[in-house]
């Protein structure tokens, strides 16, 4: 994305997901066969890009209408490998309950473009390290999608800065603590940071927990652990759940209690989960991940090309083209 299209991006007005699970007006109940055709022309899944390639024989089978958030925002790497799950009866009651929370009044976060955002900074192909967190941060202009990082202009939380002390202490002389807490430099460098559930409610932690997320993002790690040689943090009970059927044959799965200053100090400092990652990824011919790239400007690999098919921050559905 050049720093034109960047700023351009930046400066839309963004909504919140909210807008993506409104239920539609009477006019758009029943989309006529032109506008779903058209979508279905348009919304193509080309494995390991971001770009949205017209006239690819990989055409997702999603409805247009129905899964616009979905098809407009998960890269494509991941969408092809998901779209089954997409289609259980859970996620379809997920969508639901959002839809529920949105005529409620309630707020959610994060935004809509960024419910996803994990699966765009980190294609699968890319993924070498997995942090799993629980749940958004759920307060306002916190969370983006990344488990454990904030908005650069977010004082940094508790967790997190416990996590840099950590890295201060696995490389004394090469770490530098950031002034923020945005990372997306490790994100792009193919650690997916990966929250069990993708959306919270303002100010109820946890509150859509059991709501169907937790499915999905099991199914994302099942199809990481077909994979091998990828390092798994698990920090804390819950991550060590969710992670119990990792194979440990194939892949590195570090544990440790949560980086919570509730409980941090009982050994996370300590467990050296950092500089075991490198070393781990090294010994298996990948390059090892820089962690102190951590650049404060905010930029989304969500390019014009992937949002041609549908405007993220209006969820209009595109004109059909000329002459249909």
């Amino acid at each position: 994305m050049n720093a034109k299209t960047e700023k351009e991006t930046r400066g839309n007005k963004r909504k919140t997901l909210d807008s993506y699970f409104k239920v539609p007006s009477k006019k758009n109940n029943k989309p006529t066969a032109t506008d779903k055709q058209h979508l279905e022309q348009k919304i193509i899944i080309t494995p390991n890009s971001n770009n949205v390639t017209p006239n690819s024989s990989n055409v997702s089978k999603l409805d247009p209408i129905e899964y616009r958030l979905e098809l407009a925002t998960i890269d494509s790497s991941w969408l092809t490998r998901l779209e089954p799950e997409l289609t259980k009866p859970y996620f379809r009651e997920l969508k639901r309950f959002l839809k529920q929370q949105h005529a409620a009044g309630k707020e959610v976060y994060p935004l809509a473009q960024d419910v996803y955002s994990w699966s765009r900074y980190a294609p699968l192909h890319k993924v070498k390290v997995v942090i799993i967190g629980q749940d958004p941060y759920h307060g306002p202009k916190q969370a983006h999608g990344l488990a454990f990082s904030v908005r650069p202009q977010v004082s940094i939380p508790p967790s997190l800065l416990n996590m840099f002390k950590a890295l201060e202490r696995d490389y004394p002389n090469e770490f530098k603590r950031p002034s923020h807490g945005y990372l997306r430099g490790w994100a792009e460098q193919g650690v997916l940071l990966l929250n069990a559930s993708l959306t919270v409610e303002r100010s109820k932690a946890n509150s859509h927990a059991g709501k169907g997320w937790e499915y999905l993002t099991d199914r994302v790690i099942e199809i990481i652990n077909q994979g091998e040689n990828v390092v798994f943090m698990l920090w804390g009970a819950y991550a060590q759940k969710k992670g119990k059927s990792l194979d440990t044959k194939k892949h590195l799965v570090l544990k440790s209690v949560h980086p919570s200053p509730l409980s941090a100090h009982r050994g996370f400092f300590e467990a050296g989960h950092f500089r075991k990652a490198n070393k781990y990824l090294e010994e298996h011919g990948k390059l090892p991940i820089d962690w102190s790239y951590l650049p404060a400007e905010e930029a989304d690999p969500l390019t014009s090309e992937f949002t041609n098919t549908l405007d993220p921050l209006t969820s209009k559905i595109p004109p059909p083209p000329a002459g249909a």
